[in-house]
């Protein structure tokens, strides 16, 4: 399960509620003063902000049992006299760590979104909930700081329902609304404010209403179904601080989100979606075990999506052997020799571990379901061999911040306040101090028409033991490189194919402007080679010359991230904000103006964003709420950008051979 939320909504305040009321905490954690316990980082603690997602695991003992609170009104619940064992992840709520929330949405069954009584609905929870609906994730909404001053109920719902789902179901009403005694009462099972919404998702249960046939366990039951179905997202009130309300959500969590299916059966199948480094610099992998049984120094195919991983039939990517499983139980972990599906696992002892590692056998789950980064910045620092070795230690973290290394050295982000979080680690853990230059947009490059290139033995341009041949050709949009095969497979030993793929790759990752070259089609056309002269380097330093010379011949375009944005401001800031986003470069497609609000809506160069959200309280009172998500990368008008290389520059031949023999 996950609590996800905008930041500052009382994400980790309302775990640490849960785990209090779990026992396995004695007192409830303040973010303010560092004292949670899944905000471990020392910049969590003094930021109050959760960066990195964080596992902690307990029970929740059966109904019967003495030592939880039960609800005031259980009767909404579908009756389970089970305990549960709860794996929560407490996901970052910045939107410039979307990543790490994408990762822990890869392993979940079912989530909490939190959104505050005061402030609503904000940017992150609508891209949130827009993600969880799309992957039809069972969510409960829990209306945090009920207890607050200008606390809401009917103005929020009223919101819920236009800026998230029309498909929720609050479950309560609130007493005493916005003060320190605030209270949460909830709706009898049969409560027509609940039966309707159902009625409206199921005709033969509104048969059944209408005809007065439906008894108190068939609310219930039709109310987990429809949970369980994604139609409905029930909505409670409380407060994290005070405890109000959070037994009530403790029962829906225990009866309406779904439990990890029994499939100990089955062949192994697990996900790694978090790696991070022990206090000796081990590696630790987090992985959600979905299918079969996971054992301590059991030999396991690893499969591992991307370039050149795995063979043509398959193959695991590599096998691992873990020397040790830890599961997290009641707030901690500690060490098994066996564990079965439904659990989250901490994994020492596989140094090839990445996040996205599928265990066992490739998984359902995956792709990406956000936007890569479309920001970069330099990074400096004095020492720039350590800086390297560091930032390479922190990718392994997060696989999307990518490090570029040539006369400086830079780092790919989401927004600014990822700045601050690499400076402090990069000071606390490696003890480096640096600086960063001003942030720019990562472009791409398309081709635009067919190119293609081969030099074979015995050619005066060929200075290599091996013959390799490319064809380029346009792919549609989103296609990435689609690598095909027009020469026989068993034409040459399997290493050297997987050495002209991943050159093949690398090399496409800085075009004829020094960006990444994406959306085509890359046909081997011809290879060859002298044995037993012949080695894969041959192929690894030929191929970048040959594949350079094709994609010169089909040309490129230079093309920017554009994200699309919807903006809701005071209707008396609209004539003065259209002006600003023109002077951004944005494009406004759509405006709705009403008497109470308007709405913009259209696309901005992504490397106007920063600027003009700095802008936007001034234009709207303070008003102003933008939400931007990752559209399209369109061609740049006017003279393109162009990024240094770092590769030796394969499109000059001397200079390419110089920097090999100079390596």
């Amino acid at each position: 399960m996950g609590i996800l939320a905008h930041v500052d909504a009382g994400k980790t305040s309302l775990t640490e509620r849960l785990l209090y009321a779990a026992g396995v905490i004695d007192r409830v954690g303040r973010v303010d003063d560092g004292s949670t316990q899944t905000d471990s980082m020392d910049l969590e603690r003094r930021r109050g902000i959760t960066i990195r997602s964080a596992v902690v695991s307990f029970e929740l003992p059966a109904p019967d049992q003495p030592n939880l609170a039960a609800p005031v009104r259980p009767s909404l619940a579908a009756p389970d006299q089970r305990g549960l064992t709860v794996n929560l992840i407490d996901t970052p709520g910045h939107s410039d760590f979307i990543a790490e929330v994408e990762r822990a949405l890869s392993v979940l069954d079912g989530a909490v979104l939190v959104i505050s009584a005061v402030e609503g609905v904000q940017v992150q929870t609508r891209l949130l909930m827009r993600t969880l609906t799309r992957l039809r994730i069972p969510t409960l909404l829990f209306v945090n700081k009920i207890d607050r001053m200008g606390a809401r109920y009917d103005d929020l719902l009223a919101d819920i329902r236009r800026l998230l789902t029309p498909a929720v179901i609050p479950l309560g009403s609130v007493e005493d609304l916005g003060v320190r005694n605030a209270r949460y009462v909830p709706f009898a099972a049969q409560d027509k404010r609940i039966a309707e919404v159902l009625a409206e998702r199921n005709d033969t249960f509104l048969a059944r209403y209408l005809d007065d046939d439906l008894r108190p366990g068939d609310y219930a039951a039709e109310l987990a179904r429809q949970v369980a179905e994604s139609l409905v997202r029930p909505v409670y009130f409380g407060s994290a601080m005070t405890g109000v309300g959070v037994p009530d959500l403790i029962e829906g969590i225990r009866t309406l989100l779904p439990r990890a299916s029994d499939s100990a059966d089955e062949p192994l199948q697990a996900s790694v979606f978090k790696v991070e480094r022990g206090p000796a610099g081990e590696k630790i992998a987090s992985a959600r075990v979905f299918a079969g049984l996971l054992h301590s120094r059991q030999t396991i195919d690893v499969y591992r999506s991307g370039p050149s991983y795995g063979g043509p039939h398959g193959d695991p990517s590599y096998r691992a052997k873990p020397t040790g499983i830890r599961i997290f139980e009641r707030g901690g972990t500690r060490p098994v020799d066996q564990v079965e599906a439904g659990r989250i696992v901490a994994l020492r002892g596989v140094k090839e571990i990445r996040i996205g590692d599928q265990l066992g056998r490739p998984g359902e789950r995956g792709g990406q379901l956000f936007a890569p980064p479309s920001l970069e910045t330099v990074v400096r620092s004095a020492d720039r061999v350590k800086l390297y070795q560091a930032l390479q230690q922190l990718a392994e973290q997060d696989p999307l911040i990518r490090v570029r290394k040539d006369d400086e050295i830079s780092v790919s982000l989401y927004g600014e306040v990822q700045k601050e979080v690499i400076a402090s680690l990069l000071e606390s853990e490696y003890g480096l101090a640096v600086t960063f230059s001003e942030t720019q947009p990562i472009h791409v490059e398309r081709p635009n028409a067919v190119g293609s290139a081969y030099r074979e033995i015995g050619d005066p341009r060929n200075l290599w033991a091996a013959d390799v041949g490319f064809r380029i050709s346009p792919a549609p949009v989103g296609a990435g490189i689609d690598y095909r095969l027009e020469v026989e497979l068993g034409g040459l030993p399997r290493a050297f194919h997987t050495a002209i793929e991943e050159t093949a790759r690398q090399t496409l990752l800085q075009g004829l402007y020094g960006w990444e070259v994406t959306d085509l089609r890359l046909d081997l056309t011809h290879t060859g080679y002298s044995a037993p002269v012949t080695v894969a380097a041959d192929f690894r330093r030929l191929v970048p010359l040959v594949l350079m010379e094709a994609l010169q011949e089909a040309g490129t375009t230079v093309h920017e991230p554009v994200h699309r944005f919807e903006l809701d401001l005071p209707p008396d800031s609209v004539a003065t904000v259209i002006g600003k986003l023109a002077e951004s470069a944005a494009t406004v497609e759509h405006s709705e103006v009403l008497p109470e609000h308007a709405r913009l809506t259209g696309l901005i160069p992504a490397g106007r964003i920063n600027g003009f959200e700095i802008q936007l309280p001034g234009l709207t009172h303070g008003e102003g709420v933008l939400l931007t998500t990752f559209e399209a990368y369109l061609p740049v008008t006017g003279t393109p950008p162009y990024r240094a290389r770092t590769d030796g520059n394969p499109l000059n031949q001397k200079e390419y051979v110089l920097h090999l023999n100079q390596a």
